[in-house]
């Protein structure tokens, strides 16, 4: 899924505007100008569409982990990682405090079933030999349910 999709996907999913949402990127150790947030959160076939960079995504979901829960300074800063899929849905579920029966939850209201075991898989190291990679569909669902779940929808 590319990164533009889901900063809009939880701008929405949170009602936040994209002055917060630069708060956010600055929260994970990131900088963007509000000019090139509102670049990313265009839809593709807009005028002015720029496409949302790794480092920037990666630095939006560590902020958004922050943001969501606070700053631990017990711990060291997050590092950055590659914002894959996987990853993704890791920093969601860490930021909303979500279990996997919460996540098994969420998906079968939307239609979408997964077992425990394939929930697990997906938050392996890759590498692992039960590692699996989360597709756009998984994640989509994921963003949708987490959508309703935090507006209410039903």
């Amino acid at each position: 899924m590319i990164n533009n999709d889901v900063i809009r996907s939880i701008r929405y999913m949170l009602k936040v505007s994209e002055f917060e949402l630069v708060e956010i990127v600055k929260l994970g150790g990131g900088e963007v100008t509000q000019a090139k947030m509102n670049a990313y959160i265009k839809g593709e076939e807009e005028p002015g569409f720029e496409a949302c960079p790794q480092n920037v995504m990666s630095r939006f979901l560590n902020g958004l982990i922050i943001w969501k829960r606070g700053k631990d300074e017990t711990r060291p800063p997050m590092a950055p990682e590659l914002p894959t899929n996987n990853v993704v849905l890791k920093k969601l579920r860490v930021a909303f405090e979500l279990t996997d029966v919460d996540i098994m939850q969420m998906l079968d209201e939307v239609g979408f079933k997964v077992t425990k075991t394939e929930l697990g898989a997906l938050f392996r190291k890759e590498g692992h030999h039960n590692y699996r990679a989360c597709g756009d569909q998984l994640l989509r669902n994921f963003l949708k349910a987490l959508t309703n779940k935090l507006r209410d929808i039903k």
